[in-house]
């Protein structure tokens, strides 16, 4: 399994890096590091704008949710069934966000393991015979910062960022129309709150230990999905807000 690893994802995201290093003018690797990182988000966007697809639809059948909650009260089993049958339905799957954020998992795996290694320059003799050999990487990056060691002010810009990507996901931002919601949705909403506030500082107390290249790369996927999301949401915004602000009979 590791040697299916290593070939299949570890093994060309180090030769991307180190080509894209080789190629950059000053061979600067934090320039290498935001170039990969940009290319493995383009190449992941479908997965993600589905992840954030499912969660507006999710979002989206809410009120729909809440009036078989208040239609079969205590009745779970009649109340798990009605549910069921909505979801198939709308043709929506409440794992169906989670989906592609598992198929993003190895590929986020490999990007860290390929990070880590390029920094010190282990794992050299893994690079292909047409992409050069540096021998030794510089690892001070902008002519000031040094990936090597560890970053304070770049893991708080990581949770900042981090921050403002939980606080424009689809179910942390109520749909128009939206009235107060049933005791599970306000439960939900608090559980979201929370993970607002969470995530961000998680984000800082993991980046103050990791090394700063790796911080660099942290900031950079989570803006790139901070652009991903706003293009998503204005592209769907009229759209949803038609579906959720149509009059009820």
């Amino acid at each position: 399994m590791k040697a299916f690893f290593t070939t299949i994802l570890f093994q060309p995201m180090l030769n991307a890096l180190m080509w894209i290093y080789s190629i950059i003018p000053g061979h600067d690797i934090g320039l290498a590091i935001i170039v990969l990182t940009v290319v493995i988000r383009l190449i992941l966007w479908p997965f993600q704008q589905s992840a954030l697809k499912s969660q507006r639809a999710l979002q989206t059948i809410q009120p729909k949710l809440k009036a078989l909650q208040a239609q079969y009260g205590d009745d779970k089993a009649a109340l798990n069934k009605a549910m069921m049958e909505l979801y198939a339905k709308e043709k929506v799957s409440p794992f169906s966000s989670c989906l592609p954020l598992l198929v993003q998992l190895p590929f986020l795996i490999a990007l860290y393991q390929v990070l880590r290694s390029g920094l010190n320059s282990a794992d050299f003799n893994l690079l292909y015979p047409f992409v050069h050999n540096p021998g030794q990487i510089n690892s001070v990056a902008f002519g000031f910062l040094k990936l090597a060691d560890k970053s304070i002010p770049l893991a708080v810009l990581a949770g900042l960022a981090q921050f403002v990507q939980t606080k424009m996901l689809p179910m942390n931002r109520p749909p128009a129309g939206a009235g107060a919601g049933a005791k599970d949705e306000d439960q939900l909403a608090k559980v979201n709150k929370q993970m607002l506030y969470i995530m961000p500082a998680f984000t800082v107390f993991i980046g103050i230990s990791l090394p700063a290249g790796l911080t660099l790369y942290w900031v950079v996927t989570t803006l790139m999905a901070i652009f991903q999301q706003w293009f998503f949401l204005r592209t769907h915004q009229d759209k949803n807000e038609q579906v959720l602000e149509t009059p009820k009979p």
